[in-house]
């Protein structure tokens, strides 16, 4: 079966790795991604492939100062994981998830940081918390609907991260109509708020807002502890995650009566 190898992803080769699952260089979240990418690794981004022996990629882990994470914490201090995830199911359950998190642990205690810090939940797009509190992280932090904000310290005199919390206080300066909040920091949602998009105009005749987060603050300050995915109606938080447009379907035909 051979072993995983171990890629980190660098500037100067974004064109030879896949990105997030996505292997054709020429997707339009994979150019919005590489470009993202490049932003951040001057801000300590790291980000880590694991390939099979032919070249496919089964997992995956992104993190770099919490100071600068594209989810709705404050974890100044710490590392931050933004995604984990590994894929082929023979090739589970063999530590590489491990493997992962300790490389981020390891490279957290070289910079002389608090500790690391990650966002999960049960549902999909985030790691649950399983694997982080088998290797000891805690939860010191939750959020509806079903978000913990787990940290493994260094030191346990140091302060927490935590939630930033005020979740339907943000939803309110959205008021009528349907709104996508999306960042680049996840390449698929690009083509989940098109595909939306183009459904929400063609069905319901409704034109959709779509609003670019641009900026580590800006996704710090999203309506939802995940950020960088939201879709809005009417002031009312539908999804906090990328759906299929079959899914948003079945959701507003709830929503409108149909």
């Amino acid at each position: 079966m051979g072993k995983l190898r171990v890629v980190e992803i660098a500037a100067d080769h974004l064109l030879e790795t896949p990105c997030c699952g996505i292997k054709n260089v020429e997707h339009e979240g994979h150019k919005a991604k590489r470009e993202w990418l490049e932003e951040h690794f001057e801000l300590g981004l790291k980000s880590k492939i694991l390939l099979t022996p032919d070249g496919r990629q089964n997992g995956f882990i992104e993190y770099l100062p919490g100071e600068y994470a594209w989810r709705g914490v404050e974890a100044k201090g710490y590392m931050f994981i933004h995604c984990l995830w590994t894929y082929f199911k023979k090739y589970q359950r063999q530590g590489y998830a491990k493997r992962l998190v300790e490389s981020c642990l390891e490279e957290a205690r070289q910079a002389n940081m608090k500790g690391v810090a990650v966002v999960a939940r049960p549902k999909p797009w985030l790691a649950s918390r399983d694997i982080f509190v088998r290797l000891g992280f805690d939860v010191v932090d939750t959020a509806p609907p079903d978000y913990d904000l787990l940290v493994k310290k260094f030191d346990s005199t140091e302060s927490n991260p935590r939630f930033k919390g005020d979740w339907e206080k943000k939803l309110k300066k959205y008021g009528k109509g349907l709104t996508i909040i999306r960042a680049d920091q996840c390449p698929h949602t690009l083509r989940f708020s098109s595909s939306i998009a183009e459904e929400a105009l063609k069905t319901y005749g409704l034109k959709t807002r779509i609003e670019v987060l641009k900026t580590h603050r800006q996704a710090q300050n999203a309506p939802t502890p995940y950020a960088v995915f939201q879709l809005i109606y009417n002031g009312q938080l539908l999804v906090d995650h990328q759906i299929s447009k079959t899914r948003f379907k079945k959701i507003m035909n709830k929503m409108v009566g149909s």
